[in-house]
């Protein structure tokens, strides 16, 4: 059974910065992607960044520039960098890991931006 646990989350300033962490208990071979997204209330869960197996990156608007996602393929953890947090930053981060079976979703982790 795969496992995916996110970590990092927690409450910062606006303009600070956080580290989020995924990893997956998946073989690397069965990992076509993986990405991180986010879903405040009341919104739908969005895209924020997602990185695949040969290290294409993306972003959504609202963030690119700001955070930067990385993958540690030797621990099958990806990274979710997020420096100049604004307070509509505020969500659930969602880790997503697309394997071979299907997408498998972490359990999520709150960030929360004051201001």
């Amino acid at each position: 059974q795969v496992r995916v646990v996110e970590s990092g989350g927690g409450l910062v300033q606006a303009g600070g910065s956080l580290r989020l962490s995924c990893v997956a208990s998946v073989n690397i071979f069965s990992l076509n992607a993986m990405g991180w997204y986010r879903q405040a209330p009341g919104k739908q869960r969005e895209l924020v960044a997602r990185v695949t197996d040969i290290s294409t990156t993306d972003y959504s608007d609202s963030v690119r520039g700001r955070f930067t996602i990385s993958r540690d393929l030797a621990k099958n953890t990806v990274y979710l960098q997020m420096n100049s947090l604004k307070p509509e930053d505020t969500a659930v981060y969602y880790c997503n890991a697309e394997t071979v079976w299907g997408p498998k979703w972490g359990p999520g982790t709150q960030v929360t931006v004051s201001s």
